[in-house]
């Protein structure tokens, strides 16, 4: 463990992951803030004994650097990686070494690894832009810092924008250096097969290579046996699995996963299950436009959402959308996904340039199902086209929207989705396309259509539960539920709450759009907020719609009791 011995320095090869680590990356240096403008990283000794880098490597998804002269990195020190080019002016920050062929770093995300001359990977990330947690720092001229450099596979929760004044720190600890208090257990990203007996498990972050390939913690039912399992370099957050049999196309398996950690020990708290199984090609109908957002609010981004409709697993790797030019040519031809991604039957699938946006914007039940990409076909505000097509260029579906087939009374559908009533129905039907329910908030992406079709329920129906409330704040029976089911789409709704004299006391709803189910709560409060008296209270529910169809309802709910 000593390092330093009559006058002289003893190294070691480093020989365990992580006891030198990529701490800063400055993949986007303009405009300069107040350092160079050049691309560099640094890498940091986190362990006790000094290091020897030479012939050591970096490198990205595309492309190896050359071999590090030699250099000897103390313990809890830096060191400045960078280009010839850019050595003499990243000099005066600290120590530095270059290399040839010094990788290009995507200013948008990039994978990078450091490999030790022994050929074994130390260390190795996948950036982002969110990584930044910086809108304004993300734009240039910011280097991106490791928070704790003893938690370095806790991804983007141990990333930040650099603080420092300069823009970053090169050659000296982060300005960001602490305690990472978050500490994510494994979880899951996505799960796929390569041919028909290997099954690929997708982490969000790297895990701990023992446990991770500990056969234990991965069971199967229907017959199929794991006989192996490895994880994969650089970035050790993919777990391949084979199996001693064969997968049977069409059928979909489920995997149990439990006990496996990351590099920090942190262990999966529950049994995760995974599914998988072999995709099919889609054909026309299996794969459908269910919902389309090209009219967003202000800072808002524009989504389409899918839906399969059959019984098979459909890759959306395979899967392409575009739109039209004013010509009426096919333009903007953008796969759904770059990387394998299984489209379950019944499972939906949102994809939107801004998931972070999307999930701020709307509710959001399982972010998976939002696909983020680089650029989206255009959806312009008034008519486009949303084109969805297989591999070969086939069209699956085309789908020509018009601004009109939002609902006639509503005075502004900017932020409103249009929703695919029926999937099943033809897709260019306006009556098939309606605005999205505002007790849903306007769009439901990544889940059921707040305007689905349901068949067999009755035309109205409304009920209120408890009728019976006492608003003590005592977590029993404090609020009044009011839920609604409806056959159609495209009605409003008022509902007026009035005493037992017949006195207006709460407007409760006002002109609401309503979904083909939804529900309001009412707090036992007046219009002003105030606490009103024990007794029957009267709820007037009226519903109409554009084409001149009423219908009220009237419900009571007692309240008990007063406010403590």
């Amino acid at each position: 463990m000593l390092w330093l011995l009559t006058g002289a320095i003893v190294t070691v090869q480093a020989q365990n992951r992580y006891e030198v680590v990529i701490d800063e990356i400055m993949a986007d240096p303009s405009p300069p803030v107040g350092l160079p403008n050049l691309e560099w990283i640094e890498l940091k000794n986190t362990g006790s004994s000094a290091i020897n880098l030479q012939n050591w490597r970096i490198g990205d998804a595309s492309s190896q650097s050359g071999a590090f002269p030699p250099f000897i990195l103390l313990p809890d020190s830096f060191v400045i990686v960078c280009s010839s080019s850019s050595l003499s002016a990243l000099s005066v920050f600290g120590r530095a070494v270059s290399v040839t062929s010094f990788p290009s770093l995507d200013n948008a995300g990039d994978l990078l690894y450091l490999k030790a001359a022994t050929g074994k990977i130390i260390h190795g990330i996948e950036y982002d832009l969110s990584w930044y947690g910086n809108e304004l720092k993300k734009d240039g001229g910011w280097s991106m810092e490791m928070i704790d450099t003893h938690a370095p596979c806790s991804g983007i929760s141990n990333w930040k924008a650099s603080t420092d004044p300069a823009g970053g720190t090169p050659g000296k600890k982060n300005a960001t250096d602490g305690i990472n208090a978050e500490h994510p257990v494994p979880v899951i990203k996505n799960v796929y097969t390569t041919g028909n007996n290997t099954i690929s498990i997708v982490f969000e972050n790297p895990v701990d290579s023992i446990s991770a390939t500990t056969l234990s913690h991965y069971q199967t039912g229907n017959n199929i046996v794991i006989q192996s399992a490895i994880c994969l370099p650089p970035l050790f957050n993919v777990v391949q699995l084979k199996t001693a049999q064969p997968l049977d196309s069409g059928h979909i398996y489920e995997i149990q996963i439990t006990q496996v950690k990351d590099c920090s020990s942190n262990t999966m708290t529950e049994t995760a299950v995974i599914r998988t199984g072999i995709p099919a090609a889609p054909h026309t109908g299996d794969v459908v436009i269910n919902e389309i957002l090209f009219n967003p609010r202000s800072g808002g981004y524009d989504f389409t959402e899918l839906l399969n409709r059959s019984e098979k697993i459909i890759d959306a790797a395979s899967l392409y959308i575009a739109s039209r030019n004013s010509s009426g040519a096919i333009a903007s031809l953008t796969p759904v996904t770059t990387t394998p991604f299984y489209l379950f039957p019944g499972d939906y699938l949102a994809i939107t340039e801004n998931a972070i946006a999307i999930g701020r914007d709307y509710f959001v039940k399982v972010p998976k199902t939002i696909i983020e990409l680089s650029s989206l076909p255009s959806m312009p505000d008034d008519e486009g086209w949303v084109i969805l097509l297989d591999t070969q260029g086939n069209i699956l579906e085309e789908l020509h929207y018009k601004d009109d087939w939002h609902f006639k009374l509503m005075n502004d559908p900017e932020g409103v989705s249009l929703e695919r009533v029926d999937p099943a129905l033809t897709v260019n039907d306006p009556l098939n396309w309606h605005s999205a329910a505002s007790t849903a908030g306007w769009a439901t992406p990544g889940y059921r259509n707040s305007q689905y079709k349901q068949q067999g329920t009755a035309d109205a129906t409304f009920s209120i539960t408890p009728t019976v409330i006492s608003p003590d704040n005592d977590g029993r029976d404090d609020m009044a539920t009011i839920q609604y089911q409806m056959e159609s789409s495209g009605f409003v709704a008022n509902i007026t709450i009035y005493d037992a004299s017949g006195r207006p006391v709460r407007l409760l709803v006002r002109n609401a759009l309503l979904g083909l189910t939804g529900y309001w709560r009412w707090d036992g409060l007046d219009e002003n907020g105030q606490k009103l008296q024990p007794g029957p209270y009267i709820f007037f529910i009226e519903i109409f719609n554009g084409e001149g169809k009423r219908k009220a309802f009237k419900e009571m709910v007692v309240v008990a009791g007063t406010f403590k």
